[in-house]
């Protein structure tokens, strides 16, 4: 079902494959399409590109923690990026390469290379947390260097331990693969101090209710991880900013959609709502388990007087 691409390193390519355009984007962090055993499925894949393309995402990420990345093995999170690429159509693709160790994340790298993605996102190390500046820039620097793609860092330190702080950013700034960061824990006052600092890099927010803010003072746009299912009220928030409509009512409206998961365990949660959307519904792995049926009635009902 994969294309078993093998990358070596003297395959790299000698320039890196920049963003085109010049605006925002709306980039989805993939939830991974599971078989009933817990097994990637190219085939539902395919399909749920499809929509996403189809509802308007400027891109997708992969692997990233939407889908499971840490659930997954070296060779698999290979193989979730090459049948993304098969099928991305018109979609950038993003791929997230961070490991808990230099070694893996290399490798990751030198895949996404040369299987031909857009750009990187890289999480700190995890498992030793609150990792001190000079231990988390002798993770970064050799991905940095070793880099023939734009290299986005990957601030979700409620979850890996390690935050990518400005004086990181400064010290690392010298590198001329570092493109930007993905920001999934900064209030907006936070996020607007680092788009006030580093201007030329490119700062997406994780946070669906931060893109307002996020647009309108410079930034890269969405990177979210409930896109999928708020496809088109996200998009909204940035057709809005495009075309100088009102920003602000579509991002209450996507607030107002986005409260429709408070209450469930966010990756069972969204590929149950998928499934209720037209897609086959994807399994997840564990530690995840699916919803229970007394959730899956409450959410069903929920989707429905939104639809």
């Amino acid at each position: 079902m994969f294309l078993g691409t093998t990358v070596a390193a003297a395959g790299v390519a000698a320039s890196p494959r920049l963003p085109a355009g010049g605006g925002p984007e709306f980039i989805i962090a993939l939830l991974t399409m599971l078989d009933a055993r817990g097994r990637l499925d190219d085939g539902m894949n395919r399909e749920y590109l499809r929509f996403l393309e189809a509802g308007g995402a400027d891109g997708v990420l992969v692997m990233g923690t939407t889908g499971e990345f840490a659930s997954f093995s070296i060779k698999e999170r290979k193989q979730a990026l090459e049948s993304t690429l098969k099928h991305k159509g018109r979609l950038r693709v993003m791929c997230q390469i961070g490991a808990a160790n230099v070694p893996e994340t290399l490798e990751l790298l030198d895949h996404a290379t040369g299987a031909g993605a857009d750009s990187v996102l890289v999480l700190p190390p995890y498992y030793y947390k609150n990792p001190g500046l000079d231990g988390l820039a002798a993770f970064f620097e050799p991905v940095l260097k070793a880099a023939r793609l734009p290299v986005l860092l990957y601030n979700i330190p409620q979850l890996s331990g390690a935050p990518i702080t400005a004086e990181l950013l400064r010290k690392l700034s010298p590198q001329a693969r570092l493109y930007g960061m993905k920001d999934s824990f900064s209030k907006v006052d936070a996020m607007l101090t680092f788009l006030r600092e580093f201007p030329k890099l490119k700062m997406f927010t994780g946070l669906a209710g931060n893109i307002e803010a996020n647009l309108k003072n410079g930034g890269a746009g969405g990177l979210t991880g409930n896109g999928s299912i708020f496809l088109k009220e996200t998009t909204a928030v940035l057709e809005a900013h495009r075309k100088g409509g009102d920003v602000h009512a579509a991002q209450l409206h996507l607030n107002e959609a986005g409260s429709l998961l408070q209450g469930y365990e966010g990756v069972p949660a969204m590929k149950y709502a998928l499934g209720r959307m037209g897609l086959r519904e994807s399994a997840v792995r564990p530690p995840f388990v699916p919803l229970s049926e007394a959730k899956r009635r409450e959410l069903a009902e929920k989707l429905k007087a939104r639809s």
